[in-house]
């Protein structure tokens, strides 16, 4: 099990606004959360829930203007992210933390071999000769599993199928040894075949490496497969965390059970229509001063349009370490009977 007393990430009150000509947008909002050696976060919701942005705020990939950090810490061990010059800053993307975007056609640098993109950060951030680099480089590409693949450093991302370059991406994000490797939708651009082989693959290479993985997604399938831990998001904010099986088990917040009942199973009637979550996400032109989730949630009541709830404990001690939720309605427990439900 990890070291809880030493996250190898830590992320405090994270809040980040885009300036635009509309007014600003409260992309992210008071986000804290920790990543323990080794384990592995999922990190779902909606599209325009914040969880791209939230990951790309934690090393600043995010143009400024339009996006300005407002407050927050991010400690990479002891060092501050937030806090790093720009020429710091660049040492630690690649070397420190590893970043896996969803659609490696445009994140591959089409004139440029795959060899030469992950012969650069060898050699920029470890010092490598060029022959060692290249030779690193051949094993990183053996390790994801691209065959003959020496002769492979020699190709342009256009010779290889989606998969594959999802597998050289990998192999780049990996090149240094990151203690931190953030996957951002990964497996999304590809067909059912490929994802599987991309996530027995990142399995694999949790288990020989022992990195931290943050992986985001809106596939709670997917998080049911490989994660240790799930934080979901809404409105830009952290709306419940639990333990993989916890969350699944006893989800508190009505988005999260929303998103669960969305998941199609192979059971029921074969006229069952599949539930989707009416509405859509809010745009938030202002900072949150009620629940974001509100005008979509069957649970509505006063106090969610009064005030935006603070994360609560559920099990587990303290924020962060076991279960906690953002929600002013408490959900049943489901080992409760119906006797008890019907006097709570």
């Amino acid at each position: 099990m990890a070291d809880q007393a030493l996250p190898v990430l830590d992320v405090r009150g994270l809040t980040t606004v885009f300036r635009t000509r509309g007014g600003e947008i409260h992309a992210v909002n008071d986000v804290s959360f920790h990543l323990d050696r080794g384990e592995l976060l999922g990190v779902v919701g909606e599209s325009g829930s914040g969880k791209s942005v939230t990951m790309m705020s934690l090393i600043r990939l995010l143009p400024s203007p339009p996006a300005d950090i407002r407050s927050g810490k991010v400690m990479l061990g002891d060092r501050d992210l937030l806090q790093m010059s720009p020429e710091d800053l660049r040492r630690v993307r690649g070397a420190k933390v590893g970043f896996v975007f969803q659609d490696p056609m445009t994140s591959l640098n089409p004139v440029f071999t795959v060899g030469s993109q992950i012969v650069e950060p060898l050699r920029e951030h470890m010092g490598l000769s060029k022959a060692d680099a290249e030779l690193r480089a051949v094993e990183l590409l053996e390790l994801v599993g691209i065959p003959d693949a020496k002769s492979r450093l020699k190709a342009y991302p256009h010779q290889f199928s989606g998969g594959m370059r999802q597998r050289v991406m990998i192999a780049i994000a990996l090149a240094c040894d990151p203690d931190v490797l953030i996957a951002d939708e990964p497996t999304t651009a590809l067909d059912v075949t490929i994802q599987a082989q991309i996530l027995e693959l990142v399995k694999e290479l949790r288990h020989k490496l022992g990195m931290a993985i943050i992986w985001i997604t809106h596939d709670l399938g997917v998080i049911a497969g490989i994660a240790d831990r799930v934080m979901v998001m809404y409105g830009g904010q952290v709306v419940e965390q639990a333990p993989v099986r916890e969350l699944f088990a006893n989800p508190q917040h009505p988005y999260t059970r929303a998103l669960l009942q969305t998941i199609p199973r192979i059971t029921g009637a074969r006229d069952a229509r599949l539930k989707v979550i009416e509405g859509q996400p809010p745009i938030l032109t202002a900072a949150l001063t009620a629940c974001p989730f509100r005008a979509r949630c069957e649970h509505r009541h006063d106090a969610c349009d009064a005030s935006n709830p603070a994360r609560r404990v559920v099990s587990g001690g303290v924020v962060g370490r076991g279960h906690d939720v953002a929600c002013h309605w408490q959900a049943p427990h489901p080992d409760r009977t119906k006797a008890e439900l019907a006097h709570a």
